[in-house]
C-alpha cells in the first residue's frame, strides 16, 4: 500500500517539482495539497499548484490556506530577498493556466478534518512557511497526536538564505515554526539548507530530465533551469550551473530515507532579535538543556536524489 502524504506548499519552482514527485512516485499517494503565503502570494501558489497537476494529468485536490504569518502581519521581506526569490521563482509557473479549480474547503479545515478522520498514517510534508500547520495545531490541540510524522523543508544550521542565520520558510513565520517544531509530534524530520545544498541539480541533469519526453520530465527541467539561472545571478560561484531543488529533497527522503543523513537533535526557532529572528537553533553539540526533538538532515546524497527524480519523472499519469 502506498504511503499517504499531504504537501503544504507555497508553489514556486521547487515546490512544483516536489508536487510532481509526490504525485507520480508509485510508493506515495498524494491525497491533497494545501497552499500558503510564501514564495508568492497564496492565490498564486494555488494557481501554480493546480497548473502542475493539470500539466501532468493527475487530479489532486488543492486547498487554499493562510494568506499571512500568524503574528507578523507586515511580512517584512528584505529587498535582497525579493530580488532573489523573483529570479528563482517568478510569479506564475511557465506552464499552461489551470482548468481545474481549488476546493471550497480551506486548508486548515481540510487538515484538521482529514487527520481527525484518518484510519491510516498520513505523513504531513510542509515545504513552505508553517502558517497553515501552526494554525491547525492551534485550532485542534490533538493535531500533535493525530499527525504521525512531519517532514519539513526549512531552516538552516550553517547559513541562511534571507539573513545570515535564517532560511526563508522559517523566517517568513518564525512563530509558526516554533509552534510546529516544539509541538511534540512523534517524529519530525527537518530538511534544511545544509542538506539541500548538497543535492544540487545541474544543467546536465536538466538535459537528462528533458530527454525523458514526459510532461513531468520537461516541466522539472524547465523549472530547474530557471532556478539555475536565478542562482547563477545571485549566489556564490560555487553553485554556478547547478541549483538546489529544496522541497523535492524532502519528498524524496520519504521514499528513499538514504537520500539524506540525519541526526536527532534539539531544535527551536528564534522569534526575537534584530539579527537572529527566524534562526533555526540546532543544538548540534548538545550545549543546551532541551531534549532532542527533531531528526535534522545535515547531509544528502546528490546523485541518488537526481536518479530518483529521473526514475520517477519517466512515468506518465497513465503508468
Amino acid at each position: 500500500m502506498a504511503q499517504q502524504v499531504i504537501l503544504d506548499v507555497d508553489t514556486g519552482t521547487d515546490d512544483a517539482v516536489a508536487l510532481m514527485l509526490a504525485a507520480l512516485h508509485p510508493d506515495l499517494e498524494l491525497i491533497g495539497a494545501t497552499t500558503v503565503n510564501g514564495n508568492v502570494a497564496v492565490d498564486l501558489c494555488t494557481e501554480n499548484s493546480l497548473r502542475v497537476f493539470d500539466h501532468i494529468g493527475i487530479p489532486v485536490p488543492v486547498y487554499e490556506g493562510v494568506a499571512r504569518p500568524i503574528a507578523r502581519h507586515d511580512f517584512p521581506i528584505p529587498r535582497a530577498s525579493i530580488r532573489s526569490s523573483s529570479a528563482v521563482h517568478g510569479q506564475y509557473l511557465d506552464i499552461p493556466e489551470a482548468h481545474s479549480r481549488k476546493q471550497a474547503t480551506g486548508a486548515v479545515e481540510f487538515l484538521v478534518e482529514t487527520y481527525r478522520a484518518a484510519t491510516q498514517p498520513i505523513i504531513l510534508v510542509p515545504v513552505g512557511p508553517l502558517s497553515n500547520i501552526a494554525t491547525a495545531f492551534t485550532v485542534e490541540p490533538r493535531m500533535a497526536e493525530l499527525v504521525p510524522e512531519l517532514v519539513i523543508m526549512g531552516g538552516a544550521n550553517d547559513h541562511g538564505n534571507v539573513t545570515p542565520r535564517a532560511e526563508f520558510n522559517v523566517w517568513a513565520d518564525p512563530e509558526a515554526a516554533h509552534i510546529v517544531l516544539t509541538s511534540g509530534v512523534r517524529r519530525i524530520t527537518l530538511v534544511p539548507l545544509d542538506a539541500t545544498h548538497r543535492a544540487l541539480v545541474s544543467l546536465e541533469d536538466c538535459a537528462r530530465l528533458r530527454v525523458l519526453g514526459t510532461p513531468a520530465g520537461e516541466a522539472a527541467a524547465r523549472f530547474t533551469e530557471r532556478r539555475i539561472e536565478g542562482y547563477d545571478a545571485t549566489q556564490p560561484m560555487a553553485l554556478r550551473h547547478a541549483a538546489p531543488v529544496h522541497d523535492a529533497l524532502a519528498v524524496a527522503s520519504i521514499v528513499d530515507p538514504a537520500v539524506i543523513s540525519t541526526r536527532f537533535l534539539h531544535v527551536d526557532v528564534e522569534t526575537h532579535g534584530t539579527l537572529t529572528v527566524g534562526e533555526t537553533v540546532v543544538d548540534t553539540y548538545r550545549r543546551g538543556t532541551g531534549e532532542p526533538n527533531v531528526h535534522v538532515a545535515l547531509d544528502a546524497d546528490g546523485p541518488r536524489f537526481v536518479e530518483l527524480l529521473l526514475e520517477t519523472f519517466a512515468r506518465r499519469a497513465s503508468d
